[in-house]
């Protein structure tokens, strides 16, 4: 049913994966240069003051659409996922596909993190925002979703056998 406990989890990878999209995943400031990367590019940027002062001269864009693409397919499977709870068994292997799928969008962002790092030469390092910590938490939910998942189908299967 749609209210068990796994489908507010499977709710949550779902809110978790789609704030990503909004919110800046690294940067990486520096006295006049700035690199930011999120769901859909990595800049290389000047500042004018500060980040938020004025639009500052884009020097280098590259697409990074492919995090948003992992990040959206991830909340569209939690969801279907969700309204699939008839069986148990697909159910399970789409929890392992999204871990598979948040997993790589992770993989992703930090490799793209540090691609960003060697843009911007210097000591100081850059900085993880709070893009980064959501597939994080999405990935802790998605887990808590499957092992409650697996304890229905283990309670189902007990009821069903002869004694």
């Amino acid at each position: 049913m749609i209210q068990r406990i796994q489908s507010i989890f499977l709710l949550l990878v779902a809110i978790s994966m789609g704030l990503m999209l909004g919110f800046d995943i690294w940067q990486k400031v520096a006295p006049e240069q700035a690199v930011i990367l999120n769901a859909y590019f990595l800049t290389h940027q000047e500042v004018n003051g500060s980040l938020e002062a004025a639009p500052a001269d884009i020097l280098h864009q590259e697409a990074t659409w492919y995090i948003a693409i992992l990040a959206s397919l991830t909340a569209v499977i939690a969801l279907y996922s969700i309204f699939r709870y008839d069986n148990r068994l697909t159910q399970m292997k789409l929890g392992a596909l999204n871990s598979l799928l948040i997993g790589g969008t992770l993989a992703v962002c930090l490799y793209l993190a540090y691609q960003g790092q060697q843009m911007l030469p210097g000591p100081e390092h850059g900085q993880y925002l709070v893009g980064i910590y959501l597939p994080g938490a999405a990935l802790v939910f998605n887990m808590l979703a499957n092992r409650f998942i697996r304890k229905d189908e283990a309670l189902v299967r007990s009821a069903d056998r002869f004694r």
